[in-house]
């Protein structure tokens, strides 16, 4: 058997649903672990744009179980949407699986997301209003709501009433919402229960039957790592663990069970909504790397920050993570923009500099980047599909963020194209000795 964990190793949007999308082809099942419709990816093939939100990446190719765990957060009306959306294009859902456990996100965690932003004020989090954090916190104070509660009219109404009680005094100001009626949101949920009622499963059992069968399991992350609740910058991360440990309880699976952890960087950085972010561009040279990049959320629409490769992080991430390959996407990005800045450490207050990711927020808030200069290129690499097809700067560059982090490169995205990758020989045979048996 194998399972492979695909986790961000940056801020979110590093590319993972293509990464997935590619390795989902040998897959006999994609579970999704964590986070809500707060993240999405974008998978290219051909001409045609595919944007999923809760759907794991996998569900392009026919009969593909693909899963839905325990550990993402679901908005029902986001989830049927996108199901229509894909049945009108014709994509068989028939391998399609969701997680009995799953939490939903209700009406009145939106309203409440919405007002805690708008409390802070310029201390905003930058939360993408979704309702995400408060239907988790409604998780850990055992006030959820889950998927097969949607199944029950009698048990569904009794829990809407037991969660929304401690939170009058919040939602007094949205008391006349037409979405927080007991009556209609009941109504809408069940409606919606029933639409999803025939993908509603034990997914922790199904993904043991697979891994037991000595099947491969792909488990599929959202946002970053450096987004994480534990381990991100805190307070300006999303709210569930977005690190390959949370494969194992967003799914039900054991660590005995993980064999490869695959962490996806882009290679440059970028970042969504506010918090440190030592290695941030906002001049010129950062808006033309955003418009090169189409850095622009795939959910949201909103312009993401950009900057250089921060290799500090990177090497956090890939001890938090226990990585075993690197992704590096986007390589092509980078082409024409000259020298290229790598930071190797940061810089705080009164010229300290630190060589290690920082535990203490306040020196993180402080932090640049203390830099690196290697030579760019200028020669077009979107045709590249080895290694050796790249220039040399370029492939310089890939193997000083491999060394300076420590793990090696299993591919490289030169293109947002389906095909616009090369596979290392790192890469091709240790997944192929994963996946088919062979022999690295």
């Amino acid at each position: 058997m194998a399972g492979i964990v695909i986790v961000g190793a940056q801020w979110g949007d590093e590319g993972k649903g293509k990464v997935i999308d590619l390795l989902a082809e040998n897959a006999d099942m994609v579970i999704r672990f964590q986070g809500g419709n707060n993240a999405g990816h974008t998978i290219v093939r051909g001409d045609v744009h595919w944007k999923f939100h809760l759907i794991p990446s996998g569900i392009l190719y026919p009969g593909k179980l693909c899963a839905i765990g325990n550990g993402v957060v679901i908005d029902p009306k986001v989830l049927t949407d996108e199901l229509d959306g894909l049945r009108a294009k014709g994509v068989d859902l028939s391998g399609l699986r969701i997680s009995a456990n799953a939490h939903l996100i209700m009406p009145y965690h939106m309203y409440l997301d919405h007002a805690g932003e708008t409390k802070l004020g310029k201390l905003q989090i930058g939360t993408t209003r979704r309702g995400i954090g408060p239907a988790y916190a409604d998780k850990a104070a055992r006030l959820g709501i889950r998927v097969q509660d949607l199944l029950d009219e009698k048990i569904l109404k009794k829990k809407i009433v037991a969660a929304m009680e401690p939170k009058r005094l919040q939602l007094r100001p949205y008391a006349k919402a037409p979405e927080l009626d007991l009556q209609s949101m009941t109504e809408d949920y069940l409606t919606y229960g029933h639409r999803i009622a025939q993908y509603v499963a034990d997914t922790a059992r199904l993904t043991w039957d697979v891994l037991d069968s000595g099947k491969n399991v792909l488990f599929e992350g959202a946002q970053g790592t450096l987004l994480d609740i534990d381990h991100g910058t805190y307070p300006f991360v999303t709210s569930s663990n977005p690190v390959s440990a949370s494969a194992c309880t967003g799914t039900g699976v054991g660590p005995k069970d993980i064999d490869e952890i695959w962490g996806i960087a882009k290679a440059y950085a970028t970042r969504v909504g506010s918090g440190p972010f030592p290695t941030e561009l906002d001049d010129e040279l950062g808006a033309t790397l955003r418009e090169a990049g189409g850095e622009y959320g795939t959910t949201t629409g909103r312009a993401r920050r950009v900057g250089w490769v921060d290799l500090v992080a990177l090497r956090y991430a890939a001890r938090i993570n226990s990585l075993t390959h690197l992704a590096i996407t986007k390589l092509d990005v980078l082409t024409g923009l000259g020298p290229l800045n790598v930071c190797t450490r940061y810089r705080g207050a009164e010229e300290a500099t630190f060589d290690n990711y920082p535990y203490h927020q306040t020196v993180m808030h402080h932090a640049s980047g203390d830099y690196e200069q290697l030579p760019g290129w200028d020669e077009d690499i979107t045709g590249a599909r080895t290694e050796e097809e790249l220039p040399q700067n370029a492939r310089d560059y890939l193997k000083f963020i491999s060394d300076f982090v420590g793990v090696p490169i299993a591919l490289i995205g030169v293109g947002p194209g389906r095909d616009q990758v090369i596979w290392t020989d790192a890469g091709r045979a240790t997944y192929a000795a994963r996946t088919e048996g062979v022999t690295a």
